[in-house]
């Protein structure tokens, strides 16, 4: 699976209600970079990534596809 669409499944399976304009203000980003980031026109830098990984509390293995495992180690 690609990150952009771990990242859109986090937002669709994780908080299926919440839009791409909520999940960007409590990332502190636009609705547009959530938008470039779901559809992989951009690639997430590591203030995006942080930013999923402590409002979804998974790890940046899972995003980055080298784990299907989304929680991260204790």
């Amino acid at each position: 699976m690609k990150v952009n669409e771990r990242l859109k499944n986090l937002r669709e399976d994780i908080e299926p209600k919440m839009n791409q304009t909520e999940l960007g203000q409590v990332l502190g980003m636009t609705q547009r970079r959530v938008s470039f980031l779901e559809t992989g026109t951009t690639e997430p830098n590591l203030d995006d990534i942080r930013a999923y990984c402590r409002y979804f509390d998974i790890s940046a293995d899972y995003i980055l596809g080298l784990t299907d495992d989304p929680k991260p180690l204790k």
